[in-house]
């Protein structure tokens, strides 16, 4: 079917066009008429035409500027002029707005029916492009994912991926040199930082991944990798090695953004970890590792690295699954389950045949060993050979395997509250800075976002911080130093309103005074009327 759309002042000659190209097309062709410009622009934008017949002479508006008008929201339209003006101006113009036929009247209809057959072969040339440009993008839309979660894939799993790195970027389209990882982690509801029901939700999202990607990619520009588990993985190539503080903040920004835009798309709860920018190729395998202790080291919705200053040096690499587990409820501080694994190990060591209790011995060490220098690079214990001497004797002093083994326990157990009292430590150790700089500089005109730049973390992170270790928010603790520097002024008599408003970090006065208002209960001429 070809929509044709004729316009002409002359009700004759649209009659005789109408006719002419119905009597030989028939079926084929939906005729619809105009007799002035505006009449067939409002008709191109109501029935959007496929081949139009324009006369240049109409009243209102030309043909030539009704034919610029429509190419502004319609560029396939096949336009065929037919006019009484055998002028080289119009002939230029209707070349420059690629007209396929410039007709002058009369035109029989040998020359109509040839001129609307060359237009409709134009037409079905169109659409057949556009049709296999269609076939070749939904191939490519399902092609692309499946070597995107290739790329991801081979990253994580494949020790020697390196060999095939450039192939995959070539076919990627992929000229950045570095980049990160970001973990979105999905799941029914939160509890206790974690996501339940994992294997639920990944069975759902088969259902959800293509909504996720598009989201995804609408935040990021990213290659969205394959659902594992309860995880699926985002690469973000990235220009540069490293990021700025602002550049980490807008990450996490347009990263929580993401995640209640997937929530409100998706029934289901998210979250997500962020690593930082490597190297393109398999080292980008540690950015990986890092958001995904970014996820265990915190139970906000999105976290980045570097705002979980206990996890900065961890590294989290373990040769054997049951000694994995184990180090890996020593590094998350869960004493029930490091102990539980700890007891499964040592169980596995009795049962197996020709194992001294000095062999026990050795490994036991070893194990203890590798959690506390673990536990030293994130910041939890003291690292010397010293500290360690008596280690040896006491583990040669038990005398049954089981002394060995509530030896092997309390120690698991000591290196885990180690590892939880440095985290509330560094957290303390923050906040402490930022009580500080907030101390030093009340009287400036300062922000949430300034202080959280000082302490090198995020403004979100910051926020939920602060609360968390002093029970109030940022502007309480602020506007509490602020007042409480205006009482003391106020017990100066020298001293005006003003001048103590400016003291204080407050640049307008009735602001400060509704502000002293609000918290003292009198204003601060009233208050100090009262110290007299």
């Amino acid at each position: 079917m070809y929509r044709i759309l004729i316009a002409d002042d002359e009700g004759i000659m649209l009659e005789s066009l109408k006719n002419i190209i119905s009597s030989s097309y028939g079926n084929e062709c939906e005729i619809h008429t105009a007799k002035t410009g505006r009449a067939v622009v409002e008709q191109a934008e109501s029935y959007p035409p496929d081949i139009c017949f324009m006369d240049i002479q109409m009243p209102g508006i030309s043909g030539i500027q009704a034919i610029r008008e429509i190419q502004k929201f319609n560029r396939s339209v096949v336009f065929v002029i037919i006019t009484a003006y055998d002028k080289f101006n119009y002939a230029k113009e209707a070349v420059n707005l690629g007209v396929m036929e410039f007709l002058t009247k009369p035109v029989n209809k040998k020359v109509i029916l040839e001129t609307c057959a060359r237009a409709m072969e134009q037409v079905d040339s169109t659409r057949q492009k556009r049709s296999d440009d269609l076939r070749i993008r939904e191939k490519l839309e399902t092609v692309v994912p499946m070597i995107e979660s290739g790329y991801i894939n081979n990253i994580l799993l494949q020790d020697d991926f390196q060999t095939y790195h450039d192939n995959y970027t070539e076919l990627l389209d992929i000229h950045e040199e570095y980049g990160y990882m970001i973990v979105a982690e999905f799941g029914d509801s939160m509890e206790n930082g974690v996501l339940t029901n994992a294997v639920g939700a990944s069975v759902k999202a088969n259902k959800f991944y293509s909504t996720f990607r598009e989201i995804a990619q609408g935040f990021f520009e990213c290659l969205v990798g394959p659902i594992m588990g309860n995880r699926i993985v985002l690469l973000v190539p990235y220009r540069n090695g490293t990021e700025t503080y602002e550049e980490r903040v807008e990450i996490v920004t347009r990263a929580r953004n993401m995640v209640h835009k997937l929530e409100s798309r998706i029934d289901s709860k998210f979250r997500c970890g962020i690593g930082r920018v490597k190297e393109m190729g398999s080292t980008l395998k540690e950015s990986f590792k890092e958001a995904m202790i970014a996820l265990r080291e915190s139970t906000s919705h999105v976290i980045h690295i570097e705002d979980v200053p206990a996890a900065q040096k961890y590294d989290g690499e373990y040769p054997r699954d049951l000694e994995r587990r184990y180090e890996k409820r020593v590094m998350d501080r869960d004493v029930a389950g490091a102990l539980s694994y700890a007891e499964e190990f040592f169980r596995w060591m009795e049962k197996q045949q020709g194992v001294s209790p000095e062999d026990m011995q050795i490994k036991v060490l070893e194990l203890v060993m590798v959690v506390e220098k673990k536990a030293f690079f994130a910041g939890a214990v003291k690292y010397a050979i010293g500290y360690r001497r008596n280690y040896i004797c006491e583990l040669q002093n038990c005398r049954t395997t089981e002394e060995m083994k509530k030896w092997f326990l309390n120690k698991t157990s000591e290196i885990c509250n180690n590892m939880e009292s440095a985290r509330e430590k560094e957290a303390v150790s923050i906040i402490e800075k930022a009580k500080s700089y907030i101390r030093d500089n009340y009287k400036k005109d300062i922000s949430l976002d300034e202080v959280s730049r000082e302490v090198d973390i995020s403004p979100y992170y910051f926020s939920k911080l602060f609360k968390q270790e002093t029970g109030g928010n940022f502007i309480e603790y602020l506007t509490e130093i602020r007042l409480r520097n205006a009482r003391e002024l106020l017990k100066d008599s020298r001293l005006s309103i003003k001048e103590i408003c400016m003291e204080s970090g407050y640049s307008d006065p009735n602001y400060f005074s509704r502000i002293f208002k609000k918290y003292e209960g009198v204003t601060p001429s009233e208050f100090r009327e009262r110290l007299r």
